[in-house]
């Protein structure tokens, strides 16, 4: 055998000697997201997100030299099938970490199942701001804003920035909706404009007209709903037919309102819309561009919206804890993230050790035409809000 021969075959086994003893202990992620029923297409980026994290780290050696395995279970956006998978994902699959979640209500179940499995798990697009409040967890991390963080960007833009004072809130009625609807009323009142108006249809609705006439007789100059995915489709093109759409109302909501995953479905119904949002892949960052270009790249020309970015983050989160702490036990990794700053397709974040809620900068977006661009930014500091959990 020619000494070239030799170095070629030398090589061949390294590599697969490294493979295979990094393929004999994995560390399990488990994604319990929404791939069925409203909240799906917010878990089609969520997935995305998660993949592509999975395969960058994995690419550069893994955590701690173990590659991560990911295991996906559909929780259908209903928080008592989201409990059951958890469950599963814990003891059958015997996952080390849950992310995914974002039914809020799927979340702080979810929260309570991490803790009797002495595990950890995180969300990265779950508003309630009880998650990491009243009802906080010391095994679950939120690596995005929530509804207050957000209510506070968007409701001061809108006062220092649209001449009408007369607002209308859309919140669905369930966790995410009561909490948000509260936040961003609470905002709407602070910013000096007047509630003329307040709609609760339930979560998954199907017909709107019949909240028109209050629409009509409140005549609102701004429009705020916190409507998720295919409810905003809904919402929005049914507010179309019916001419409530006309160019004057001030069209504004929450992050997961309108997103890349339900804007081609709304048809032009959600032009000019405003929302407060953690990330917008138009940010001008090398990380953020590095971030875009692989995610077309893997995704067939998609791009990432703010879930997709934030459930990228939770996992880069998991990797700078783990190594900082040399180990993936609980107790361990659990005091490493806490306090953990660290760089994302958004920029840097910081989580606070006192309730796991992430600080990060806000950015105030319009939707034009199929795109999403960047008009303000809201620095971290003016939107963190107080820490209100009390438990640890």
């Amino acid at each position: 055998m020619t000494k070239k021969a030799c170095i070629m075959v030398a090589a061949l086994v390294a590599s697969a000697v490294g493979s295979a003893a990094l393929a004999a202990d994995p560390i399990k992620i488990g994604v319990l997201t929404s791939f069925s029923g409203t909240l799906a297409p917010v878990g089609q980026q969520v997935k995305m997100g998660i993949e592509l994290a999975a395969k960058d780290i994995n690419a550069g050696g893994g955590i701690l030299k173990r590659p991560i395995q990911l295991v996906f279970e559909d929780d259908e956006s209903n928080p008592q099938v989201a409990a059951r998978k958890a469950e599963k994902l814990y003891q059958q699959d015997k996952v080390d970490f849950i992310t995914g979640t974002i039914h809020s209500g799927a979340t702080l179940a979810l929260a309570q199942i991490a803790e009797r499995n002495d595990k950890l798990a995180a969300t990265t697009v779950s508003y309630s701001s009880n998650i990491t409040g009243a009802q906080c967890n010391p095994n679950m991390f939120r690596v995005n804003a929530h509804a207050g963080m957000q209510a506070a960007a968007l409701t001061t833009w809108l006062g220092k920035n649209v001449k009408g004072k007369r607002y209308v809130v859309v919140a669905p009625d369930y966790e995410m909706g009561k909490d948000a609807g509260a936040w961003f009323e609470a905002g709407v009142k602070k910013s000096g404009g007047e509630l003329v108006g307040r709609i609760d249809p339930p979560l998954g609705a199907k017909d709107f007209s019949t909240y028109f006439g209050t629409l009509r007789t409140s005549r609102p100059d701004v429009l705020i709903t916190l409507t998720p995915g295919n409810d905003t489709v809904r919402l929005l093109s049914q507010m179309k037919e019916y001419g409530l759409i006309d160019g004057k109302l001030v069209l504004a909501g929450a992050a997961g309102a309108v997103s890349r995953g339900n804007i081609g479905a709304l048809q032009g119904a959600a032009e000019n819309f405003l929302t407060a949002a953690g990330y917008s892949p138009d940010i001008d960052t090398p990380q953020s561009k590095k971030f875009v270009a692989e995610f077309q790249a893997m995704f067939g020309n998609t791009l990432p919206d703010l879930f997709a970015a934030d459930s990228y983050s939770v996992v880069t989160l998991v990797k700078v804890a783990a190594e900082k702490a040399g180990s993936f036990e609980t107790a361990k990794l659990r005091a490493a993230i806490r306090n953990t700053a660290w760089d994302t397709p958004q920029g840097r974040k910081t989580m606070r050790p006192g309730d796991n809620q992430a600080d990060l900068d806000m950015y105030i977006i319009q939707v034009k035409g199929q795109d999403f661009t960047i008009v303000d930014r809201v620095p971290a500091a003016q939107v963190a809000g107080p820490d209100n959990c009390a438990r640890f």
